[in-house]
């Protein structure tokens, strides 16, 4: 049996994904639910042997009314439904002997649920940590996830650095289908409501507002970007020991974790430090209140110098880096857990205070110390960018 899928570039992409974890950022009628319910369809077209498929939502009402009725829609507009393989009393569908099952989250008994092969979960940013987790350890092959980019939630700091990730992003401009109408639509969000515009339109973060830094994961810093300096921050046996690196390229700062662990004395930095190659000629910018571990480090080869902090010193630093792009590699994962907790204090009404929290700070702090002694005088650049994307559409043949 031969079937034609009219899909598009994201259907492809999903169903080329060799990956665990396959996980689909983008805006509003992307087709990203669309198309990974599409590869979920072949996948069982295709199985030699059954497999079960798990669809996840967090709440039932909501799943039966998105991925669910778009499942039913596209095994409809196929041919390939019949009354007697969908069972409406447990939520599955039986398709070329393989079991697609509907869950959520609201029944705990079910999150715990059986084996599966795959799990889909539609908008994953409805689900705690602890769901997904349990739902990923009982799922033997992959693992899909979509989601509107509204908020930071677990994915950032749990999932997006590991190595068997892929990452597709869309929006509605890779939705071939849509009509000039619904186009209209979506881009008058651009005049309406900027943050809706760049979260449902651009399928882009438009920040929390109580969020100090704004930033971007990166594979790696580009070879072209200036080293700066390391920066240090001390800590023992409550604190970690954090040392980063900072690079720069026009206003691109490109910044990887190097050390972040408790209970490290000045010996043991050393060890770590010549462990991963820093060199004698590298300045290491460090807090100015550790002058003893300033001093045992230079003794024991290494270019440490105190950070010269001046009047508020803390804010200064912070406007600083505000002034640039900032590119977290993917596996400075402390780095990032501290970028996505690190907020402004706010009062008892919410209003928010200009100082921020005094914690999740100790990685920041040491790029702090690398800004107010190395970007001090850097100067935001500015320059005009061209971005065309365009949306393709194709049809597939499945054998």
């Amino acid at each position: 049996m031969e079937i034609t899928v009219q899909a598009s570039r994201i259907f492809e992409e999903n169903l080329n994904a060799i990956e665990r974890f396959i996980i689909n950022i983008g805006g509003t009628r992307s087709t990203k639910t669309f198309s990974i319910l599409q590869v979920l369809i072949v996948k069982c077209l295709q199985a030699v042997e059954p497999i079960t498929i798990s669809v996840v939502r967090k709440s039932f009402p909501s799943l039966k009314i998105s991925a669910m009725r778009d499942f039913f829609d596209i095994i409809k507009s196929m041919g390939l439904y019949t009354e007697e393989n969908h069972s409406k009393q447990n939520n599955t569908y039986l398709l070329n002997n393989c079991l697609v099952e509907f869950l959520s989250i609201d029944d705990s008994e079910k999150k715990k649920g059986s084996k599966r092969d795959i799990l889909y979960i539609n908008e994953a940013n409805e689900l705690d940590y602890s769901d997904f987790s349990a739902l990923n350890l009982r799922t033997a092959l992959q693992v899909f996830i979509d989601f509107n980019p509204s908020e930071l939630f677990w994915f950032q700091d749990k999932l997006q650095h590991r190595k068997d990730v892929k990452v597709i992003h869309s929006t509605y401009l890779d939705n071939p289908f849509l009509t000039d109408i619904q186009i209209k639509e979506i881009e008058m969000l651009k005049e309406t409501d900027n943050q809706y515009w760049q979260i449902y339109g651009l399928g882009q973060y438009a920040g929390n507002r109580k969020l100090i830094y704004q930033y971007q994961v990166c594979d790696i810093i580009p070879p072209s970007a200036k080293m700066l300096a390391i920066g240090c921050d001390f800590g023992f046996s409550n604190d970690p020991t954090a040392v980063i690196e900072a690079h720069v390229e026009g206003i691109n700062l490109y910044v990887n974790e190097l050390v972040y662990e408790r209970n490290l004395t000045n010996n043991d930095i050393a060890v770590v430090m010549n462990h991963i190659g820093i060199d004698r000629y590298t300045d290491i910018i460090c807090d100015s209140a550790e002058p003893k571990s300033i001093e045992e480090l230079r003794r024991l080869g290494f270019n440490t110098k105190p950070v010269v902090k001046g009047p508020d010193s803390l804010n200064n630093g912070i406007d600083i880096l505000k002034r640039f792009r900032i590119h977290i590699t993917k596996e400075s994962t402390n780095l990032i857990n501290e970028l996505n907790r690190y907020k402004w204090v706010e009062d008892k009404n919410g209003v928010m205070l200009n100082r921020p929290i005094d914690a999740f700070n100790h990685a920041l702090d040491a790029l702090r110390y690398v800004a107010l002694m190395k970007l001090s005088e850097t100067k935001r650049g500015g320059g005009k960018y061209s971005i065309s994307v365009m949306g393709v559409g194709g049809s597939y043949n499945i054998r």
